[in-house]
């Protein structure tokens, strides 16, 4: 807890204490008013029971969190987490390699900082939203909610329910390049005591880009149950698969990405593929004791089996007329347990509230990874490259997929037990506090079959979190925290052990931040924050003894987010944001990984806005805008990634109470840009104009 108290109190006495030493506390509290909006569509949040593990006003949160409604996931057509992403503020999204979501927070990558309603799900695949309510993205350090990872963030979907009321919608959407989805959501209670849901989607959708193919599929059932009248039990089961042409984007040419049509093929879209298939269980048990006891049980076991393979473009030669291919598959099985038990009290001590949570979470994750390089053998019978002229930069040698000497073929076993306690403290109706501290044993057994070799590690990181808000007005709140995080030698995808950096210590994450929300108007926010975000521990080759790894503090990220969202009036939703960001590398890691230089996929700058204005209760439109500053394909700085602005625009027209239709147009203009980066070769162009039809009914 040092780690926070100290820069805290530095935070506080410099920029908090003296700007409010003549608050108005002493002013009389007003009992609280609740006002209930009108219902309908909106992209406004008030609360969320994620940041806390308790149901927390957003502007009580001592933490950057930005929610995307469902609303505006259906107004803007959302495809993917990354046209989520476009919204948030601070994070960023990148190509994943093709097979997988990947977010850039706050200057840190990550294929594993990813939950669905609290609990991890962190393997690398697509995620769709065809059964989720909204999504949460809470910016900074996160561990002592999360535990392991959420060293500069965590995104988290929050599922749709069972309801005691009538559900029945269907939307069918039509767009550019065969794109084809229908979702179906039904729902509705069966007796008073039990009540029923179930989502379903199919997809078999094209791409602008040549040959790429998507098939994917999901459905989820869902079934409440009241126990009794304190006693609710959640049961509901997924199964998903998404089936896809691996598409690894063009190359780069002389510090920029190649010049080239968006729709060209680097590869094979024959060979290029990904598959995922999750399946999973999830059960809640919710009991109220009254008098302010709660205790909440959460329980999740998830089986994926995701295998991708593809032929990856590389450098081109010096004359910029053939571009170097080779390729590889990687195939990983996961088998996910958690179960958390929460019991949430609150207690009056002298007129200060408390709010606690006592916690306990219990993890088992067993994983299998298995990868094979590709060998040109018509060429060579150890050549693992082929050149393709730019004409047509297709690998149409045959390719033979099998082991290298240094594939990886391992699994492992981890097993986490975490404790947990929060406090979330209200001093009067302007001073709140909150502070946690969670501690995790961590243990893995990994085993490298190809070498035989067995290695064990266990970590018990201590994560510390602390907060205060101080609230001017009831509908203004100011804020400072301080938190750590820390992510263990295995990585977030649990492959990363080995002989070399087994006995280091896990690298550690500490995030400042201050900033301010603003509650306008009931259905109408504003936010702001600034941060640094300092990652040390990172393992780089003693510079005497190559044979050795040190640790050292290795980069630093600062910056700025605001953030608005809400209605102007009723007939106006806006959803929006901004973000400054300086994040360098703080000490030189490699020949290539210099101190000074920019960390990839951050740009400087990025903002996003879109409106939406209904003329009638039977027109609509929006138009909306996403710009993101220049950015580097990799930390080495050599191929900078052109910024753009892309517009966007969509139509929405009622037919009657029960059909709507809706018209999205991406890239109105048909600017050329490029969308993400994963490497100085991969780099994705940015879709042309594109048109999709969408209607939607209920019954």
């Amino acid at each position: 807890m040092k780690a926070c108290l100290i820069p805290l109190a530095v935070v506080l006495s410099g920029a908090i204490l003296p700007v409010f030493a003549q608050s108005t506390s002493s002013e009389a509290a007003l009992p609280e008013v609740k006002v209930t909006g009108v219902a309908g569509k909106t992209y406004h949040h008030k609360s969320t029971t994620t940041a806390n593990k308790t149901d927390t006003q957003l502007l009580d949160t001592p933490q950057a969190v930005t929610v995307i409604s469902k609303d505006l996931i259906r107004d803007q057509s959302m495809q993917s987490l990354s046209d989520v992403i476009r919204y948030v503020p601070g994070i960023v999204a990148a190509q994943g390699e093709g097979n997988r979501d990947t977010a850039v927070f706050r200057g840190n990558s990550s294929t594993g900082d990813f939950y669905v309603d609290g609990i991890r799900d962190d393997v690398q695949y697509y995620r769709d939203f065809y059964n989720i309510d909204s999504v949460e993205a809470l910016k900074g350090s996160n561990a002592m909610i999360f535990g392991r990872g959420g060293s500069g963030g965590v995104i988290n979907r929050v599922t749709k329910q069972p309801e005691w009321r009538l559900v029945r919608e269907a939307s069918i959407a039509l767009g550019s390049w065969n794109h084809r989805r229908m979702t179906v959501d039904m729902g509705q209670g069966l007796t008073d005591s039990t009540a029923m849901r179930i989502n379903t989607v199919v997809e078999d959708s094209g791409s602008y880009r040549q040959g790429f193919k998507l098939k994917r599929s999901g459905v989820n059932p869902a079934l409440s149950l009241r126990l009794g009248r304190d006693t609710l039990l959640a049961l509901a089961y997924e199964h998903f698969t998404d089936e896809r042409t691996a598409d690894r984007g063009v190359p780069s040419y002389q510090g920029r990405p190649l010049n080239t049509d968006a729709g060209t093929f680097f590869g094979n879209p024959d060979i290029n593929t990904t598959r995922a298939r999750v399946d999973a269980i999830s059960a809640l048990v919710d009991h109220d004791f009254g008098q302010g006891w709660t205790v909440r049980n959460r329980m999740r076991y998830a089986g994926y089996d995701k295998f991708y393979q593809n032929i990856v473009p590389g450098s081109l030669n010096t004359a910029g007329t053939m571009v170097a291919l080779s390729g590889y598959n990687n195939a990983t099985q996961r088998k996910n347990f958690f179960n958390q038990t929460d019991l949430i009290f609150t207690l009056d001590t002298g007129g200060i509230n408390h709010k606690f949570v006592a916690g306990l979470e219990l993890g088992r994750q067993e994983t299998d990874n298995l990868r094979n390089t590709a060998y040109f053998l018509t060429i060579g019978p150890n050549i693992t490259s082929s050149n393709a002229p730019l004409s047509s930069p297709m690998a149409n040698s045959p390719v033979t997929f099998k082991p290298s000497a240094t594939d990886a073929n391992n699994s492992g076993t981890v097993t986490s037990k975490s404790i947990y306690v929060q406090d979330q403290i209200t001093f009067s109706p302007h001073w709140q506090l909150v502070a946690g501290l969670r501690r995790d044993s961590f243990d893995v057994d990994f085993t490298n079959k190809r070498t035989a070799e067995n290695l064990k590690t266990t970590d018990a990181p201590v994560s510390p979190r602390l907060g205060l808000v101080f609230k001017p007005f009831k509908e203004v709140s100011v804020y400072a925290s301080c938190g750590l995080a820390y992510v263990p030698r295995a990585g977030d995808q649990l492959s990363s052990l080995s002989l070399s950096n087994k006995n280091l210590d896990p690298e550690e994450f500490k995030n400042l931040e201050l900033g301010a929300k603003w509650d306008i108007n009931p259905d109408l926010s504003v936010s702001a924050a600034i941060y640094q975000l300092d990652r040390s521990n990172v393992a780089i080759a003693d510079p005497t003894d190559a044979s050795r790894s040190i640790l050292v503090d290795g980069q630093r990220s600062k910056g700025l987010e605001l953030g608005f969202n809400g209605k102007i009036n009723r007939d106006w939703s806006i959803m929006g944001g901004y973000a400054y960001q300086d994040a360098k590398i703080t000490k030189t890691q490699s020949a290539t990984v210099l101190a000074g230089v920019t960390l990839a996929q951050v740009p400087q700058h990025s903002a996003s806005l879109w409106s939406r204005h209904d003329f009638n209760p039977v027109l609509g439109v929006g138009l909306g805008i996403v710009y993101r500053s220049a950015i580097f394909a990799a930390t080495d700085n050599a191929v900078t990634v052109p910024g753009f602005s892309r517009l966007d625009a969509a139509i929405y027209y009622t037919l009657n109470k029960a059909v709507n239709v809706q018209v999205n147009i991406e890239n109105l203009l048909d600017k050329k840009y490029y969308a993400f980066a994963n490497s100085n070769s991969n780099i994705t162009p940015g879709s042309p104009r594109a048109l999709r039809v969408s209607l939607h009914a209920r019954f």
